[in-house]
């Protein structure tokens, strides 16, 4: 869990802007709440229903080299780790499912692996991983009797930015969990836990509560992480723009997989002329005004919103306007404002 105050200095050195700019982003984000304050006032972990998510089981003596060809990332890494972030693409290389790759116990490598997906699109990567499966020797299957949990910890509150490690709670059943392992996009994300469907993860992890998942997605929305697909719509989110450098999910050097030759183009060309940013918006839409142009005060075009929560937002800005206040119009026609921030993930580098 953080809260995401950044000071002045702090995002200056992040993401190389003006110090003006800078006071403006930590303002923006400091006047917002971190999820302590939302959740309770203890002192253990909060786990967080993912409901939203689903789970896939994929076995067989092929399963490594057959998403080898379909994902983003460099699965023989699973032989090092136990969780991998990726996106599957479509042909012409634009984000169709944004994925979670989990080693199961006692397996070598990635012959044995759950695949956590967006719920309401398990269908059809369940059909995507089929149509390319082929002939090859691998079993594909979902997994309703699994449950997945994200588990975070209130001592983030005390930093916003990734860097300070924090303690892996212990659980007094380890041989429950099926998975237990750290999320492999930023450490602001906590931990992901598998569990049976049945089984309540407070009665393993000593001091710990039930959250809101609403909370859950405010703390993501707070720090910029896109995930599913409100977020990533199929078809639509190009992968560099997501942010997939970033948040470690893919690899340029594993050779090819579908969609890879118009990302390495881009990645190798060195412009990315747009990027999900975390938008506060003023005042806080009714209803979410997804896909909404963005515009400048002086009526540039500055992006499109994608997705969010209350005042809380995902929004695809272009960097040359990221530091200005931007505005988008509701159905209704309301104007409303947004202002974006430098998410604390972000290499330190980076410059908006």
């Amino acid at each position: 869990m953080v809260l995401c105050f950044v000071s002045r200095c702090a995002l200056t050195a992040a993401a190389g802007v003006r110090v003006s700019s800078g006071a403006r982003f930590a303002r923006h984000l400091a006047s917002v709440r971190g999820y302590s304050e939302v959740t309770s006032r203890g002192h253990g972990p909060v786990c967080y229903a993912l409901t939203h998510r689903a789970l896939l089981k994929l076995e067989g003596a092929d399963t490594s080299a057959f998403l080898q060809g379909i994902i983003t990332n460099d699965v023989t890494l699973l032989h090092e780790r136990a969780a991998l972030y990726a996106h599957l693409l479509n042909v012409q290389g634009r984000t169709l499912y944004d994925v979670i790759l989990y080693r199961l116990k006692g397996s070598e490598g990635a012959d044995s692996v759950l695949m956590e997906c967006d719920g309401t699109l398990r269908d059809s990567v369940l059909k995507h991983l089929k149509m390319y499966r082929i002939r090859r020797k691998v079993s594909v299957s979902c997994c309703p009797e699994l449950s997945v949990w994200a588990v975070l910890s209130r001592s983030r509150s005390r930093s916003s930015t990734p860097d300070e490690p924090v303690q892996k709670p212990e659980l007094s059943r380890p041989d429950r969990a099926v998975v237990w392992e750290a999320d492999p996009r930023t450490a602001l994300m906590g931990w992901r836990l598998v569990l049976q469907a049945n089984q309540d993860p407070v009665e393993l992890l000593k001091g710990s509560e039930t959250g809101d998942t609403q909370d859950y997605h405010r703390h993501r929305y707070r720090i910029g992480l896109p995930e599913g697909v409100e977020d990533l719509p199929p078809g639509v989110a190009l992968p560099l723009e997501s942010n997939l450098v970033y948040l470690s999910g893919i690899s340029f050097s594993k050779g090819c997989y579908i969609g890879q030759e118009l990302t390495a183009r881009t990645h190798h060309t060195g412009v990315v002329r747009k990027r999900l940013m975390p938008v506060r918006l003023s005042p806080a839409p009714p209803e979410t005004p997804g896909g909404a142009a963005l515009q400048t005060e002086a009526g540039k075009a500055a992006g499109k919103h994608r997705a969010g929560l209350g005042d809380l937002g995902l929004a695809l800005v272009r960097t040359a306007h990221a530091q200005e206040t931007l505005t988008l119009t509701t159905s209704g026609g309301e104007v409303v404002t947004l202002q974006a921030a430098v998410p604390p993930w972000w290499p330190k580098d980076q410059d908006v």
